[in-house]
């Protein structure tokens, strides 16, 4: 009998563990704006350094595609090289004996339908199509496309008036999108390459926290142009719009259907995220830059909206998405059951729910139901449950907000879709759900099943539905413009799909629900874009200067997280949940940074995409 050893049988494989970490750094840095050929090859050869090589398809079909690849990435391929690479790879796909063959297979031919262009352009034009082209990760997947490496260096040089004038060239919100962004600038930072991401967040909030926005002042605002200019709608899209159309000299007036601005960053993100004191800090540095007025309490219907389009040069809808959708379940009419949406717009307004010594219930998996959740626990709730349809993994919420739910007692009932509302005297008493397992991928996501179990019975005195938001389109298409389904529609430019000329419409109300710097983002464009419409064509400063880089620091550092109040501190009151960073912190935070805009790409005449 041959001895037995606990060694691994690849003597080499706990070495090799550590430089697959490395690997997967390699991937998660990827730059934006790389080759989709070059991709698609370094995927393929992963697969086929992965096969054992004992099936032909594999051994010899994966080697002969990598060579008609690597002709294709050089431009030195054949008229009918992509025909050839699809039906080779078809065959491998379909008589690989294993997943990897039949993986590095599939992958590729989903690769040459999305990025068919882009292959097409390799082999018929010799080159690679416009947008491929290496960018500064973090300014590139900014949706506003902040320059994120001048400001950093400039908080972590102390100059915070700098970073927050740094951050205004391209989004008035520094304080909001410190507070509430998803931070989308970090997925791909090039620091993953040695430890992790830049806090890039954070440090943006170490600023605001340490300079009030409002206390700096905003750019002189251009020569009047005699233009007139009407936002619909005062959150965070039509402020952005609002912000740079009175900068660029144009007439503002915008026009509220609520008692305040903020849109969905007051109405829909509670205190506890986002106070509102610090809200007014961002809202009252853009309404005082340039010629702003500020209608609240102003519903716009149909004759209004045609009025608006006659009297003004140009008009931007950015009414967002504030209606709360409704589950057509038995008892959702019952005393107790309320949208999500509902409920924190009333807080929104100061108007706090009594939920003391209640089971409460929240329908759904996204960051609203997470924020009515943790709403509900401070509004003292006896217990509070989240109903998901779907796995903990699936749902849409940030983690961070999942984990910090779940530390403050909320329960996250999944694979749980709910089934009718118990209803007794007209009030709701239990919410029913169907228990569900997961099943195959749809749309991109697993897709529930119903499961062979009998209906769960979860008491609830109030049961809140976060599934989801709409808009309020009918006067607005009454009026001329158009949406598809319930949302505007619009051209790549944001102008408007309609009889209605000089219309625009951006933000929540133009591609659903999103995020805040989503939102900003389009505002922006809008804009830049109203300006050209009117014939114009301004150019901001901001009036900081981008600091000088200083030499990388390459020694691996762990990332500095924000944290929260203890979880039995926070949760009994409505107070912000964040604690600040420290100055120790926030610059070694800083110090990180690789300066992408100046090393690499930056280093190059040209060389770095510029955003305005």
């Amino acid at each position: 009998m041959a001895r037995l050893s606990v060694a691994p049988r690849a003597k080499d494989d706990a070495k090799f563990a550590t430089f697959l970490d490395e690997y997967e750094r390699r991937v998660e840095a990827t730059p934006p704006g790389m080759c989709a050929v070059a991709m698609q090859l370094d995927l393929l050869r992963a697969g086929g350094c992965q096969t054992c090589g004992k099936c032909v398809p594999c051994r010899e079909g994966i080697a002969h595609i990598e060579t008609l690849l690597e002709e294709v990435l050089a431009f030195d391929a054949e008229p009918d090289a992509l025909e050839e690479i699809r039906a080779q790879a078809v065959v491998v796909r379909d008589t690989a004996d294993c997943a990897i063959g039949w993986h590095a297979a599939e992958v590729l031919l989903a690769g040459l339908n999305t990025f068919k262009e882009e292959f097409e352009s390799h082999v018929k034009q010799g080159q690679c199509r416009e947008g491929v082209a290496q960018t500064v990760p973090c300014e590139t997947l900014c949706p506003a496309h902040v320059n994120v490496p001048a400001y950093i260096a400039l908080a972590g040089s102390g100059d915070y008036a700098g970073a927050i004038g740094m951050i205004r060239k391209d989004n008035p919100f520094p304080t909001a999108c410190a507070f509430v962004c998803e931070h989308p600038c970090e997925n791909r930072c090039r620091r993953t390459l040695i430890d992790a991401p830049i806090n890039i967040r954070g440090i943006k909030k170490f600023a605001v926290d340490q300079l009030a926005a409002d206390k700096v002042a905003t750019p002189a605002p251009a020569a009047p142009t005699g233009k007139k200019v009407a936002i619909v709608g005062g959150g965070p899209s039509g402020l952005t719009c609002a912000y740079f159309c009175a900068l660029m000299g144009h007439e503002v007036h915008v026009l509220e259907m609520r008692k305040q601005l903020g849109g969905m960053m007051r109405y829909g993100i509670p205190a506890y995220r986002f106070p509102r004191e610090r809200l007014d800090e961002d809202i009252r540095a853009i309404v005082s830059a340039g010629n702003v007025t500020v209608h609240t309490e102003c519903r716009i219907d149909a004759e209004g909206m045609r009025r608006l389009s006659e009297e003004y040069d140009a008009v931007y809808v950015a009414i967002g998405a504030q209606g709360g959708k409704t589950l057509k379940l038995d008892g959702a009419d019952a005393e107790g059951v309320m949208s999500a949406v509902d409920l924190l717009t009333k807080i929104g307004d100061d108007e706090y729910p009594d939920f003391t010594g209640k089971n409460v219930v929240v329908v759904g998996g996204g960051n609203v139901a997470m924020d009515c959740a943790r709403t509900s626990v401070r509004a003292g709730a006896a217990s509070v449950t989240v109903a998901y349809r779907r796995r903990l993994e699936d749902m849409t919420a940030l983690r961070a907000e999942i984990d910090s739910a779940m530390q403050e007692g909320v329960e996250m009932m999944t694979l749980q879709a709910p089934d009718h509302i118990e209803v007794e005297n007209g009030q709701a008493v239990a919410l029913y759900t169907q228990p569900q397992f997961i099943g195959p991928v749809k749309r991109g996501r697993p897709a529930p099943q119903k499961a062979d179990k009998p209906p769960v019975r979860v008491p609830a005195d109030v049961v809140l539905i976060a599934v989801g938001q709409d808009i309020e389109s009918a006067p607005f298409e009454e009026a001329g413009m158009q949406a598809d389904r319930t949302y505007f529609e619009a051209d790549d430019g944001l102008k408007s799909v309609g009889s209605l000329d000089n219309v625009f419409v951006g933000g929540d109300c133009q591609v659903g629900p999103k995020t805040v710097i989503i939102a900003i983002g389009a505002g922006k464009v809008a804009a830049r874009n109203i300006d050209d419409f009117l014939g114009f064509n301004h150019e901001l400063d901001c009036g900081v200067e981008v600091p000088p880089a200083a030499a990388n620091w390459r020694q691996p550092c762990g990332r500095v997280n924000i944290v929260e109040r203890p979880a039995r501190e926070r949760k009994g009151d409505f107070d912000a949940v964040e604690v600040e960073m420290s100055a120790e912190e926030a610059f070694q935070e800083a110090r990180r940074c690789l300066r992408c805009d100046h090393f690499g790409c930056g280093v190059l005449d040209e060389g770095r995409v510029q955003y305005v």
